[in-house]
């Protein structure tokens, strides 16, 4: 992790991660324990780089330790507590999809699948989609994302891109009490969601990173402390318009 970086394929794009930081490389080593390695000839589809500033920057080095992002040679965003590495990596990874990956039409979503149709949860911050999407993927539902729909134009199926699912706040005790096993990173707070932290793909998840699966339900979930949980139909040409504003990039693609 400190030289070169491991190339990961996370199943449709190949992620070198590097880094000297120590924790980071004890996160990513928990993180990303399933993943299998790259050998496709040394060529990744994001380069993550992430540092902690020395030399020319001085005292930062001591005092106010900081952490910085280097992708493809850009800087694209502003340093961050180095405390804050991991969501910092997390947040660079999935930034790199939602400026780049235009082969799909990408959709602000969690993505799980089974007996091979795929439940797709459109939502904003704060809507409960990956809080529902980590208790699915412990009991049963394959991952295909907590974060992406990755959508092929042509037949419509979705791609799977399982990766450590990004809990806030109550959610992560939530889950803990859920699943007492499960591998979670170290809780961050005090970013700009509050506290943070990510949970660690289930490997049978991470092992079928390269098979597809066909939608087959569209869940808008909205949560509201102490309500009884209930279904209500939404109109299609209302869901459509819903999932559009959900999008990336469906704008752009002209389709």
């Amino acid at each position: 992790l400190e030289r070169r970086g491991p190339d990961l394929d996370t199943g449709p794009f190949v992620v070198r991660i590097e880094t000297p930081i120590p924790a980071l490389v004890d996160e990513v080593q928990g993180l990303y324990r399933d993943y299998p390695l790259d050998e496709g000839g040394g060529l990744a589809d994001f380069h993550v780089v992430v540092l902690s500033p020395s030399g020319p920057l001085g005292m930062r080095r001591w005092w106010r330790r900081q952490a910085t992002v280097i992708l493809d040679e850009d800087r694209p965003f502003e340093p961050l507590p180095l405390d804050m590495a991991v969501p910092m990596l997390e947040w660079s990874i999935n930034w790199c999809a939602a400026t780049r990956a235009n082969q799909y039409v990408m959709i602000h979503a969690a993505v799980l699948e089974r007996d091979g149709r795929a439940l797709v949860l459109p939502g904003v911050s704060g809507a409960g989609k990956s809080t529902l999407c980590a208790g699915l993927a412990l009991r049963g539902w394959r991952l295909l994302s907590d974060e992406f729909a990755l959508i092929r134009p042509g037949d419509g199926a979705l791609d799977p891109w399982p990766r450590p699912i990004s809990l806030k706040n109550t959610s992560i005790e939530l889950i803990r009490r859920w699943a007492p096993d499960a591998h979670m990173s170290t809780p961050v707070p005090n970013t700009n969601k509050g506290t943070v932290a990510h949970l660690r793909p289930p490997a049978d998840s991470v092992r079928q990173a390269h098979e597809a699966a066909m939608p087959a339900w569209l869940v808008f979930p909205v949560f509201a402390p102490g309500a009884v949980p209930s279904l209500t139909r939404v109109p299609k040409a209302r869901a459509f318009f819903r999932l559009a504003d959900c999008s990336f990039n469906y704008p752009s693609l002209g389709i």
